[in-house]
């Protein structure tokens, strides 16, 4: 059997298992066999059902049958019971509220059962039965005995595939399985004490002990972070061998624009825009990633990138001198129209407003959405834009004229064309590799500098992984002035003081953001559905019970583009003073008279994405206040939700939540695209840096990897799937 057969040429397949395997993305004999299992029992914890004794808890292993459901006799309360027999007897098992489980196991299956045993008298004649109550229960092997004293492995299961299905056969390919090759070369292995694969395969399914089960799951999380680390260091390699736009700007050079900034600039910023000043004339694309909290001031810095950008003469390499004509042009893409239409705004702001008076820098400026084109300065209103049709705009883009583009992803369609694109401003989505960079120019031009920015705090360890082909500037100052955010934890019966301290704001003439994890109330009849607030409840709520005589409007991902700037734009306009919303919408947008923020169901966020929701509201002068409400009174919920009143920012918190949460728990993991092993592989810095520093050397020494074949075939195949977007 080879690594990379199918499961249907060695196994009888029915369309339920087909199906099950597709969605746990099984498919071949490779993908089985790194499908790890989630944690391990342990049969020498077992005992036989012979040797329980009331009011202990114990782990018993048998079959189960006899399944079925009833009501209780006296209260009718749903249950269902079974029995469980192993070689020495065998013990009832009731369920109590928890029919459903009856429905979830197979009869006459292996089971692991263990919880409490109690038992109960018949009548007086009869010696007292034993039974579990609510007892936990799984799918088990049905090898493993207690003499084995092993551990046996417990798999991420899904309906129609269960563990014991999964372990029986993983069992039958590692028994018929030809050694395979190691990707990773054999001196990495041993200077890290890593075992190979095939011993790491066994050790991970089938461990002796716990210490081989811990040394196989190192070396596979190893192995994530290392591939990774290797594809990022070949694509900072391979990129620094093109040819870029070179923009030959001194600090000096950019200072006019920077006295425009209606603040003082902070040190961060400076520090930022020195070492772009500084990638600008290397000649090479620039990859860089700049990360800081809401308010920061990464939009400013982007300005200035563009202004150095928009005040430098191409150079014409046919004649090896600068062209006395033309200018070099940035792409400026945000993730949402209304984003895009507030950073165009933006622009406008720093090239048109001087602090001290004058007039406005002659830079033209345009905007690019699936609802329509803008351009700065007007011919009617100097001062001001207008709009333009899109052929127009598209014109004036092609021909050099318009120095910054500003739009959403309608900057990559074909029909966007740039005469001198030297920089992609890209605004929270870190991925906009050298493809989506080619698609912005033509064929045999440079490729443009790129500054990727993110609110997003990011734990540097994630960082230094998912993002090792980027070069990473943090803003960790703010703007002198910016009030400090008064955050509250709210417990439930806390809940109605609040409401009268958010009133007292909104009298004042304040806005309200209100923050809900759902769109939609759950769906009753589904058992595992999220119970959480939803925006249209809640809203309607708000407007019957709390805040009566306050205008509340609705945003969430379900509505239309059109219907969302509508939305957004009376919150602007202050014809709103409460917006209910998702947490994914709108991140970013600034309303400056909105100094209030709810977050409802606050413990089903990570902490990171916390801070940065209640980030919305530090954009104005206003004191900026943030009520965390959370539906738990647990001493743990509340403990972890009061981090974030503690820490001093987002990177602080970001580690935080990293270190606490679990691997399955942390915000983003879908996004992020790393495995559970690999999440807890980031929570370890040296590991981290070992693999980044392992990568470096070998892409150092062999850039195309002409001797670590495998490697390069695995990169190959893999490329389409190793990416965040």
């Amino acid at each position: 059997m080879e690594l990379a057969d199918t499961l249907a040429e060695h196994f009888r397949l029915h369309s339920s298992q087909e199906k099950a395997l597709r969605r746990l993305k099984i498919e071949t004999a490779e993908d089985l066999l790194r499908h790890f299992p989630s944690r391990y029992g342990d049969t020498a914890e077992v005992k036989s059902i012979e040797e329980l004794k009331a009011r202990e808890t114990a782990v018993i292993f048998g079959i189960i049958s006899g399944l079925k459901t009833k009501k209780a006799w006296r209260r009718k309360i749903p249950m269902a019971e079974a029995n469980v027999a192993d070689a020495t007897g065998s013990v009832k098992i009731i369920w109590f509220h928890q029919a459903y489980l009856a429905k979830m196991i197979a009869e006459g299956s292996n089971v692991r059962v263990e919880g409490r045993v109690s038992e109960r008298r018949n009548s007086e004649r009869t010696s007292p039965q034993k039974y579990f109550s609510n007892p936990k229960i799984e799918p088990a092997p049905d090898l493993f005995t207690k003499a084995e004293h092993a551990l046996y492995p417990i798999y991420p299961e899904t309906r129609g595939i269960t563990s014991n299905w999964l372990y029986h056969a993983v069992k039958k390919i590692l028994s018929k399985l030809e050694p395979p090759e190691d990707m990773i070369p054999e001196e990495i292995l041993k200077k890290y004490h890593l075992p190979d694969l095939k011993t790491a395969l066994v050790w991970i399914h089938a461990p002796k002990n716990l210490n081989d089960a811990l040394a196989a799951r190192k070396r596979f999380a190893f192995e994530e972070i290392f591939l990774i680390q290797l594809e990022r260091q070949k694509i900072k390699s391979e990129l620094f061998l093109k040819d870029a736009w070179k923009i030959n700007k001194n600090y000096s050079d950019i200072s006019p624009l920077i006295e425009r900034f209606p603040f003082e600039a902070t040190s961060a910023q400076k520090r930022a825009i020195e070492i772009i000043l500084s990638d600008f004339k290397r000649g090479h694309p620039m990859s860089r990633l700049l990360e800081g909290d809401v308010g920061s001031g990464k939009t400013a810095v982007a300005a200035v990138a563009a202004y150095a950008a928009a005040t430098s003469k191409p150079f014409d390499y046919a004649q090896g001198k600068l062209q006395n004509f033309g200018t070099l042009q940035t792409a400026y893409m945000a993730p949402t129209e209304i984003l895009a239409q507030q950073h165009f705004e933006s622009f406008i702001k720093y090239f048109s407003l001087p602090r001290h008076g004058g007039a406005s820098l002659p830079i033209n400026i345009g905007l690019i959405t699936g609802s329509g084109c803008r351009k700065f300065p007007s011919k009617i209103n100097p001062n001001g834009w207008t709009d333009i049709s899109r052929s127009q705009l598209l014109k004036w883009v092609a021909s050099g004229e318009i120095a910054v583009l500003v739009g959403t992803h309608a900057l990559i369609q074909k029909s966007v064309k740039f005469k001198h694109l030297a920089l992609a401003v890209v605004d929270e989505q870190h991925r906009f590799g050298t493809a989506q960079r080619q698609k912005l120019v033509n064929k045999h031009e440079a490729i443009p500098h790129l500054l990727s920015m993110t609110a997003t705090p990011i734990p540097r360890t994630l960082a230094l992984t998912l993002y090792g082909d980027l070069d990473l500037t943090l803003l960790d100052e703010m703007p002198a002035g910016r009030k400090k955010i008064i955050t509250e934890i709210v417990v439930p019966a806390k809940r109605a003081g609040a409401y009268e301290k958010i009133r007292e704001e909104l009298e004042q003439g304040r806005q309200l953001y209100v923050i809900c994890p759902r769109i939609d109330e759950p769906d009753p009849s589904k058992e595992m559905a999220v119970q959480a607030k939803s925006v249209k409840k809640e809203a309607e709520r708000l407007k019957h019970e709390v805040f009566q005589k306050y205008e509340i409007g609705i945003l969430h991902s379900k509505m239309k583009p059109t219907e969302k700037e509508r939305v957004m734009n009376n919150f602007k306009d202050k014809k709103l003073d409460i917006l209910v919303a998702t947490s994914v919408v709108e991140v970013g947008v600034n309303v400056e008279n909105a100094s209030l923020i709810v977050i409802e169901g606050a413990e089903r966020f990570g902490l990171a994405q916390l801070h940065q929701l209640r980030g919305r509201v530090l954009r104005g002068t206003h004191q900026p206040y943030c009520f965390v409400f959370t539906e738990s009174n647990s001493k743990a919920a509340v403990a972890r939700l009061d981090a974030l009143r503690r820490a001093k920012d987002g990177f602080e918190l970001a580690e935080f939540d990293l270190a606490q949460r679990g691997a399955g728990e942390l915000a983003g993991i879908k996004q992020w695209g790393l495995s559970d092993l690999g999440m807890e592989a980031v929570k370890n810095i040296k590991m981290v840096e070992a693999a980044r520093l392992e990568a470096i050397k070998i892409i150092e020494s062999d850039p195309l990897l002409a001797k670590h074949l495998m490697l390069r075939e695995h990169l190959s195949a893999n490329s389409q799937k190793i990416h965040f977007e």
